[in-house]
């Protein structure tokens, strides 16, 4: 490929031939893409190919270089397109002018026959006259930043920590044609839950919008480590870590030094690292401090883990209601999986929600060898697809679960809501029996988003579906599938499970 037109066509050629950054230690250097910078152009390529446009949500950790790869993306495109206009929106003034300035160096040393001439620009602008394109940064404050343009590609800096981050988007979003080759890009660190980032984010995760999810863990930055004092011995937190993600030791020991920093005036600094340096997706969006039911550690451990499914298999289905998930998942003793959902016109009748029940009642499931058991069916929202279940033969196979009747042990749960998400609870926490759940961040947020209070007789008392989606703004509905298959005893082979302690059933 001539050398001119593969700069053109190749942002990776064309980073480490005309991009400069500014390093700690050796001044300007070539834009050569991290590990991470290759993940996220290797996404949004796929994006272009598979869409023709861009549309991406980044969660990632501190100093990942999301930003440097991003402008220097937008740049590229900027100046070797005529009539385009780029816009970045930051959160605060200081990381606009920061972003400005890194733009103002990549463009200052382009090589002459990349460099496009610049006319009149105003503050925070570099306009290419003889391409009639622009580059523009501002910060998010004023609410009608972002109106009145037309933009081809936008990136917004810093998301979760917007102030307005809604008016903005509604702004932006109108300028930004819906055709091919625009690009729209947020990504953030994560800031809590309930803001504008999390909503978006959870959103992409399930699959209900157009933005893909790409997370980017801490550990993929090779500068990341610290070399390690004579002697040194993970803790047995750290072995876990060590399991789960193979973090070497040099890792290990920039993570204490880094939860060190972090702990000042009171913080955990352990739970600040895993927000600003998380391991993987739900881990950064911690609910309610890590004050639910079950924990995100609790979830990390039976990730990894391995199980074979004995006794009955159950599966669980919450039917969407309000604009949720049609979700589904199987249990089988120590083993959870085989979610999956449905939104929109895929289970928007109530012919095709029982299609789907039915599909998974006839079907030999292969990891179990056989067709499913029982299937518990959320009552509220799912009364009819039983009726019409019980109509076609299934009676003896399904069965709809009343969240607010009373609990098989109501003097330890207030009803039945509680009572199944407690059996999950336990369930997950059995050391001596270790479970097995899917290896999905989006798993482990909806297991999560249990937080709970208590009631005059020291029982916990989970949030309502309603209030978790009007707080964290989601709707844990594969947690609500998965608390189904701890439902109730059910008989399978001519045994009589219902004799048997809920918690030893379900442990089957």
């Amino acid at each position: 490929m001539d050398k001119r037109q593969q700069l053109k066509d190749d942002f990776e050629f064309y980073s480490r031939n005309c991009l400069r950054i500014r390093t700690k230690h050796q001044g300007l250097m070539p834009l050569v893409l991290n590990s991470a910078q290759k993940y996220i152009h290797d996404k949004l390529q796929s994006q272009i190919e598979k869409n023709g446009r861009v549309r991406a949500i980044i969660l990632k950790g501190r100093q990942q270089g999301m930003s440097t790869y991003v402008e220097g993306r937008f740049l590229w495109k900027t100046t070797h397109n005529k009539g385009v206009r780029a816009f970045i929106l930051t959160h605060e003034g200081e990381s606009t002018n920061a972003l400005f300035e890194m733009t103002e160096r990549y463009y200052s040393n382009l090589p002459e026959f990349v460099k496009p001439s610049v006319g009149a620009a105003n503050a925070k602008e570099l306009h290419f006259d003889l391409l009639d394109s622009g580059y523009k940064i501002g910060t998010a404050g004023n609410k009608a930043v972002g109106r009145g343009q037309t933009i081809q590609y936008f990136h917004g800096s810093e998301v979760a920590f917007w102030q307005n981050a809604s008016e903005h988007t509604k702004g932006v979003m109108q300028a930004i044609p819906d055709a091919d080759g625009t690009e729209v890009i947020f990504e953030s660190t994560a800031n809590g839950v309930g803001n504008f980032f999390h909503e978006q984010w959870k959103l992409a995760e399930k699959g209900l919008s157009e933005f893909e999810p790409i997370f980017v863990p801490w550990f993929w930055q090779d500068e990341y480590t610290k070399k390690t004092p004579e002697g040194f011995t993970p803790t047995d937190d750290e072995l876990k870590l060590i399991d789960q993600y193979g973090l070497t030791h040099a890792q290990l020991m920039w993570r204490r030094s880094k939860i060190a920093e972090l702990t000042t005036d009171g913080m955990d600094g352990e739970k600040a690292f895993k927000q600003e340096y998380p391991n993987n997706a739900a881990e950064a969006f911690q609910v309610s401090g890590g004050d639910g039911l079950i924990t995100p550690d609790m979830c990390s451990k039976a990730r990894i883990n391995t199980a074979n499914g004995n006794g009955p298999l159950i599966v669980g289905v919450d039917p969407s209601r309000g604009g949720d998930r049609f979700a589904t998942i199987k249990r089988q003793g120590r083993k959870l999986y085989d979610h999956k959902a449905y939104s929109g016109e895929e289970c928007n009748a109530l012919g095709k929600n029982v299609a789907i029940c039915k599909s998974l009642l006839d079907t030999v499931c292969p990891i179990a060898g056989k067709k499913p058991d029982m299937m518990f069916i959320d009552f509220g929202s799912g009364a009819d697809i039983v009726d019409r279940l019980i109509e076609l033969g299934y009676e003896g196979r399904i069965r709809s679960i009343n969240f607010g009747s009373t609990a098989l042990d109501p003097v330890k749960y207030r009803n039945k809501r509680n009572e199944i998400w407690g059996e999950m609870s336990e369930w997950l926490c059995d050391e001596s029996m270790p479970p097995d759940i899917p290896d999905s961040d989006e798993i482990q947020a909806d297991l999560c988003a249990s937080p709970y209070d208590r009631d005059s007789n020291d029982r916990r008392v989970l949030w309502s579906k309603d209030k978790i989606k009007s707080k964290y703004g989601f709707s844990p509905d594969y947690g609500d599938a998965a608390a189904l298959t701890f439902a109730e005893p059910i008989r399978v082979d001519n045994i009589d499970l219902s004799k048997l302690h809920i918690s030893s059933v379900n442990n089957w």
